[in-house]
């Protein structure tokens, strides 16, 4: 079974890289800084007591909450696990949506079902992915009996609007948090889940289920780094940036006949006049990410990037063009 992602592939790190959504502004420097700084040389706190009580304290949530993660897919398969031990046989999410939730669903025999009322376990994204908007569905789906999860991998990275549920809503469903795509660190795993209010049992029973010491070393830092006042005052300068980056990116597509789909984040999707020769923009050191395994063939989605990138994705194109007009002729 594959799981096609964005980033780093069998060539290396692509230097123009669109196909990840990560903080184009990042790597954090004081989330870096905290990460080469950890001591590798020790395990960790097993228990993460330190890192629950500030996530906790971040969020303004009982530390009795927070579950520690290794990352956004291991949380998916762990609490899929959970729900098909408990007895769970069906899981629902949007059409497009993160390729890992039917990954986990089918590796624990959770059937699909395309009304969310029949359903044990239920996903959400917001902003969503790969459209980077509202889900349509996710006031309804808030209500729903079952496990309900909400991925808010985006949310520090949002660039307009806001969520669609009110803080109610959301303390009625389990939120998972993986900031290393708003601090720039995608090579750095480490997630976190805030359970429902009152969800203490179905906590500890998602801990049980963890193998020891979900985090190293590495992960904790940067969870600890994330939830700093001069971090958070770095992330929010850099959304300023990405702003003025994405309305660029957008122009500069459209100029070039592209067709792109309206977001809140810092990606958006987009479709191209014309098939486009990705191993040969691959050569040029561009990648970018076919949203087929996403629910949304003949389209492509392209993290915002700085405006030297942009400027070598214009010219690859371009030059792609050019090429296909001399074929023609």
């Amino acid at each position: 079974m594959t799981h096609p992602h964005g980033g780093p592939d069998a060539m290396g790190v692509p230097r123009w890289d669109f196909s990840t959504n990560a903080n184009a502004c990042g790597p954090s420097p004081m989330a870096l800084a905290a990460v080469r700084q950890a001591d590798a040389a020790h395990y960790p706190d097993p228990q993460h007591t330190a890192l629950r009580e500030a996530l906790a304290g971040f969020h303004g949530v009982a530390v009795e909450r927070i579950v520690i993660a290794a990352s956004a897919s291991e949380f998916i398969a762990r609490i899929s696990a959970s729900v098909a031990r408990a007895g769970g046989q069906r899981a629902w999410w949007p059409a497009l949506a993160y390729g890992d939730y039917a990954h986990a669903a089918q590796a624990w025999g959770l059937q699909r079902v395309n009304d969310p009322a029949q359903a044990d376990l239920l996903w959400l994204c917001e902003p969503s992915s790969p459209l980077g908007s509202a889900e349509a569905m996710a006031s309804a789906v808030a209500q729903q009996g079952g496990v309900i999860v909400i991925d808010r991998a985006y949310e520090p990275l949002r660039l307009s609007g806001r969520c669609s549920l009110g803080a109610e809503a959301l303390d009625r469903l389990w939120q998972l948090w993986t900031p290393n795509k708003a601090l720039g660190l995608t090579g750095v795993r480490g997630a976190y889940a805030i359970a429902p209010v009152q969800s203490q049992e179905p906590a500890r029973a998602l801990e049980r289920l963890a193998p020891s010491w979900p985090l190293g070393a590495h992960g904790v830092a940067m969870l600890r780094a994330w939830v700093r006042a001069d971090t958070q005052q770095w992330l929010t300068e850099s959304l300023e940036r990405l702003r003025d980056w994405k309305a660029q990116q957008m122009a500069l597509l459209a100029g070039l006949g592209w067709t792109c789909l309206p977001s809140e984040a810092n990606y958006f999707c987009a479709r191209a006049p014309v098939a486009l020769d990705t191993p040969a923009l691959r050569a040029q050191g561009i990648k970018l990410r076919d949203t087929t395994s996403l629910g949304l063939p003949g389209h492509w989605r392209l993290g915002v990037r700085s405006p030297a990138a942009q400027a070598a994705l214009r010219d690859a194109l371009q030059r792609a063009t050019l090429r296909c007009v001399e074929v023609s002729a």
